[in-house]
């Protein structure tokens, strides 16, 4: 199973929201709550303006599809990941949530697969044509228009899944680089072991053998890599990175475990500071407290409980180094659209009452 980028970063948010659920449990229990005062305050009283909403999922009880980008804006002020003129969601996966909360559900889009894109709504009033052929990360940039709009961007992202899929995106998260590159920064770097020395002038990536400490910048460009020597760079697959995403992530969340974040308020906060800057999101996410909401409402799952997998792809056979998806995707989308688990369970072995899981150990040393 894969994840990309976009999965790392989110895994940041998710784990620090949920430990501020436990901070605030722990805290509000501190608290001596007057349950019934409303008894005594009577109904003869101004009209509220505002009314609390519960700390809960508001999404609970059906099935919720979030399409997550990760931004290419190669537009930061010190031009570390190198330049190129617009910005392209380099990394994009469907998060869904059944409807029983019982697992998560996450699929990757290969940036380079062929899809047909719709017309999409600009800003401006305008609209674009519709094209058939592109690869997949086009969309985004096709839908952000002169004025760079993340919200046309990924709207033209959604529709071009949708149209393509069948499939029907709830809300969305736009995740952006240099947040992550902060958030990372913010969390002391991440240590990863490098069996060999990776080098890739395109993404100014330069990292020697053996266990580094990665800070953002370097991690960016780790997470970017496509081309050079080391590490399979040399393939220059779009898919390879996404093995090596996966290794980011498993790195990436031993180290925010590692960090026990509820013993530091103060770097609890900066972290929570970074991740909320890190994101821009569709409106039914725009609130923390939904967000909480789901992480709540997700709190008991394990990693056992997570299936992500790729779109089953294969090479283009009219664009060198582009993809095409398999009637094998069919599947995936009915899966999802049913409310099904992406994979059927792997039948356990006669005679045993428990299955072992197979364990991966990523960007560890020795």
């Amino acid at each position: 199973m894969v994840r990309t980028v976009a999965a790392a970063v989110i895994a940041v948010p998710l784990f620090v929201i949920s430990a501020s659920l436990a901070t605030y449990a722990h805290l509000n229990a501190n608290i001596d709550t007057a349950d019934d005062v409303d008894k005594y305050l009577g109904t003869s009283r101004p009209t509220p303006t505002v009314t609390a909403d519960p700390l809960v999922d508001g999404f609970a009880g059906k099935p919720l599809n979030i399409l997550v980008m990760g931004i290419d804006a190669r537009d930061l002020d010190d031009k570390t990941y190198g330049y190129v003129d617009g910005q392209r969601s380099d990394s994009t996966f469907l998060v869904h949530l059944p409807a029983d909360r019982s697992r998560v559900d996450i699929v990757s889009v290969p940036r380079d697969s062929l899809v047909d894109i719709p017309s999409c709504l600009l800003a401006d009033g305008t609209k674009t044509a519709p094209r058939t052929g592109e690869m997949f990360n086009a969309s985004f940039e096709i839908g952000s228009g002169s004025d760079k709009n993340l919200t046309t961007a990924a709207a033209c992202t959604r529709k071009t899944f949708e149209q393509d899929t069948g499939v029907r995106t709830d809300e969305h998260v736009v995740i952006k680089m240099d947040g992550v590159r902060d958030v990372i920064d913010t969390l002391g770097g991440v240590p990863f072991c490098f069996p060999e020395a990776m080098d890739s002038p395109k993404a100014k990536l330069h990292v020697e053998a053996g266990k580094q400490v990665l800070d953002g910048k370097t991690s960016i460009a780790f997470l970017r890599a496509r081309t050079g020597t080391g590490g399979g760079l040399w393939i220059g697959s779009d898919l390879g990175r996404l093995d090596r995403q996966h290794e980011f992530l498993v790195a990436l969340t031993d180290k925010v475990h590692h960090e026990k974040l509820l013993g530091k308020p103060t770097k609890l906060l900066k972290v929570l500071d970074q991740a909320t800057k890190a994101i821009s999101v569709s409106p039914g996410l725009g609130d923390l407290r939904t967000m909480a909401g789901l992480a709540n409402g997700l709190r008991g799952i394990d990693g056992d409980e997570i299936d992500a997998i790729t779109v089953p792809n294969a090479p283009s056979t009219t664009q060198s180094g582009r993809v095409v998806w398999t009637s094998a995707a069919d599947d995936i989308w009915k899966r999802l659209k049913e409310d099904r688990p992406l994979t059927d369970p792997a039948p356990k072995p006669t005679g045993s009452t428990h299955t072992p899981k197979a364990t991966k150990s990523a960007g560890v040393c020795g």
